[in-house]
């Protein structure tokens, strides 16, 4: 038996065990539509006996030694290592990813566990001073239960992101997976902390719809939400969540800017933009969505840009040596194809790709648009580049910042003239010499505008704020003396 056997998980979902449900969903592979399996689904009652279960286990586990917290979370990690190629498998066929992508994301998950694997031992709050005669301190409390919203384009790494921090701070955690990703972005993070020891019904794996999710926000035990996907879908559970007086930690969408400087090397730059246009066929949060060149170099950068694209294969990453595999699901391969087509017939040009190729989707390029055409304003979600010329840094400022979204944004070139330009630019997160897509386990991720709340991922001060409450505690050597 493997570790990811279907004889495990199949027809079931994962709530102090694992749990035959009635109602099942099927695991498709995009690139071809063929069954890999199926998942039980979980109902709004499964979700309220989860979070009354959670509630229940979590005090057992945030009074647990750090040290051993911090075990399992390491031996998330090794098992992350030694099952390595058959997650990637799953992020391949099920998720659509090249393999390159499946090995990067693979990587990132274990790096999350170690690191997070050293959240116990941290510091837990400080010592504060005081007018009275009294020991003062501020210290850090789990928030109790989280709920973990995670979506399909990066599955296994953007739920991990979220339970591994919250289970090493002492919480439990109710996971509600994209059900189109529920085996790499769910089946295989309950496997992992089920092998690791982590004691049963403090981490439940709940897949199903939105009525799920909604359930998810709505349980009285879940004290925070942790949500990465659209914006609209995140406004909405922002809304609910302030109306019931919970955090709620949203991650969410991105038209990011790469802008390259005048005297930038464009072979270089085109490299750049290729990779941050074109990984995992567009389908990131940070993806780059609007190419702003310097006028001097708008014209070559733009043909090398085509170049690279009109050479990207297009096709099954599970049998096939491709760098663009399918797009998760045909409602999003014809929204990309739409927008596309739309941009055209508004005057947009077509210096490459604007092709449906199967499951999949030409990597494409666009000239000659107008902020207000569709495929600039817009998130995208697909294989496809933008690109606008700007002549003065000040107009270079003024264009990236225009837009609704504020994740990521890159700048090629000078580095003096890129620091100035990054302290003009509302974004959270700024790449200078490189391009839009970059993550890693210990840095604060996250955005600003309609890119989120302003919460952010990663690193013990981001997963302390996300994770737990801050108590005031106070001691004194004897009882106090009042007027009353």
């Amino acid at each position: 038996m493997t570790f990811l056997d279907s004889a495990v998980w199949g027809g079931k979902f994962c709530s102090d065990g694992w749990r035959h449900s009635p109602a099942r969903q099927p695991v498709t592979e995009p690139a071809t539509g063929d069954r890999l399996g199926t998942v039980g689904v979980a109902t709004a009652e499964d979700v309220d006996r989860a979070a009354a279960r959670a509630a229940e286990t979590q005090r057992a586990w945030a009074a647990t030694s750090p040290q051993r917290r911090a075990a399992v979370l390491r031996r998330a990690g090794e098992l992350f290592t030694e099952h390595a190629a058959e997650i990637e498998d799953w992020l391949v066929r099920e998720a659509g990813s090249v393999r390159s992508k499946a090995g990067f994301e693979t990587g990132l998950a274990i790096g999350e566990c170690f690191e997070c694997a050293a959240l116990p031992a941290h510091p837990q709050g400080e010592v504060l001073t005081s007018e009275d005669a009294r020991w003062s301190l501020a210290r850090r409390r789990p928030a109790g239960v989280v709920g973990v919203i995670a979506p399909f384009n990066f599955p296994l790494v953007l739920g991990l992101r979220s339970v591994a921090p919250a289970l090493a701070l002492g919480n439990a955690v109710l996971l509600k997976p994209d059900p189109r990703t529920a085996v790499s972005g769910g089946v295989v993070i309950a496997r992992i902390f089920e092998e690791a020891g982590l004691p049963a019904g403090v981490l439940h794996l709940l897949p199903g719809d939105g009525a799920v999710g909604r359930a998810v926000v709505e349980a009285p035990e879940v004290r925070v939400v942790s949500f990465t996907g659209s914006t609209p879908v995140g406004r909405a559970i922002g809304e609910r969540a302030g109306r019931l007086l919970k955090r709620a930690h949203l991650e969410l969408g991105g038209n990011n800017a790469l802008v390259v400087l005048p005297g930038a090397d464009v072979a270089r730059a085109a490299s750049a933009g290729a990779f941050g246009s074109y990984l995992h066929q567009g389908q990131i949060c940070m993806t780059t969505g609007r190419h702003i060149v310097h006028e001097s170099l708008v014209d070559e950068y733009t043909a090398a840009l085509a170049a690279k694209a009109d050479a990207l294969r297009v096709g099954d990453p599970a049998r096939e040596d491709v760098a663009l595999g399918p797009l998760i699901d045909r409602g999003q391969l014809e929204r990309v194809h739409c927008i596309v087509t739309d941009s055209v017939a508004a005057g947009a040009k077509l210096a490459a790709g604007g092709e449906i190729d199967g499951a999949g989707y030409r990597a494409t390029v666009l000239t000659g648009l107008t902020t207000d055409m569709p495929a600039w304003r817009e998130e995208i979600f697909g294989p496809v580049a933008p690109v606008v010329s700007f002549s003065t840094t000040e107009e270079a400022a003024r264009i990236v910042n225009d837009c609704e979204y504020g994740l990521s944004v890159g700048i090629l070139g000078d580095v003096g003239t890129a620091m100035r330009l990054a302290d003009r630019i509302d974004s959270g997160k700024v790449h200078i010499n490189e391009q839009t897509v970059s993550d890693e386990p210990n840095a604060p991720f996250g955005g600003v505008k309609a890119s989120g709340t302003g919460s952010r991922f990663g690193g013990p001060a981001a997963n302390a704020e996300a994770f737990t409450e801050t108590q005031w505690l106070t001691v004194r050597p004897d009882i106090a003396e009042y007027p009353f």
